[in-house]
């Protein structure tokens, strides 16, 4: 074998384990991104108009969640939200789209102290909120939209109770408490 041959063999051996690596290297990332974000990651893929932009735009969020100081509230400050929210959702029955609103401010104030941006809009506390509370996203964006079609007088008490729903799995998402039970109608 000549010597340009062996040349000509290892460069393709080591284009194939380059190429191999980064396949791998991608498909792992890929995995991950699926894992971290849930249903985020499908709805990214359909909104960013392919999976590498959606890829992209998620690690972005990632490297931006890094720099917040996000923390877990304190058992007093559970214990004071969870009792704001018992009575939130005490005062639906009487005043649904006042309850509604007060629950959005809630669940804003949980965040902001928590350490999230609640400053910058809701699109962006709706990419901050991805990185750490995926599961319960769906539920952010459905109740802050019943919540706004509530504001122009285009919610009916259904909706509004939906809303609640969802707000409660948020809340109790970044209360740190776990899931209420989707189901469950509020109290």
């Amino acid at each position: 074998m000549t010597t340009g041959a062996v040349i000509a063999i290892i460069i393709g051996v080591l284009i194939v384990v380059l190429v191999g690596g980064y396949v791998a290297w991608d498909m792992s990332r890929r995995r991950r991104l699926q894992q971290r974000f849930g249903p985020e990651y499908d709805r990214a893929v359909k909104t960013a108009g392919g999976r590498r932009e959606a890829e992209a735009e998620l690690s972005a969020r990632e490297r931006r969640f890094e720099k917040l100081d996000i923390r877990d509230l304190s058992p007093e400050e559970t214990t004071r939200y969870s009792g704001e929210w018992t009575a939130i959702q005490e005062r639906f029955v009487d005043a649904p789209e006042q309850a509604v609103a007060e629950a959005d401010r809630l669940v804003t104030q949980v965040m902001a102290d928590r350490g999230y941006p609640t400053d910058s809009g809701h699109r962006q506390r709706i990419a901050d909120l991805s990185v750490g509370h995926a599961k319960t996203l769906g539920d952010y964006r459905a109740a802050h939209e019943i919540s706004e079609r509530s504001a122009k007088g285009e919610a009916s008490t259904e909706d509004l109770r939906q809303a609640m729903i969802h707000y409660r799995e948020l809340f109790a998402d970044l209360l740190g408490t776990g899931s209420t039970g989707r189901h469950a109608p509020p109290r």
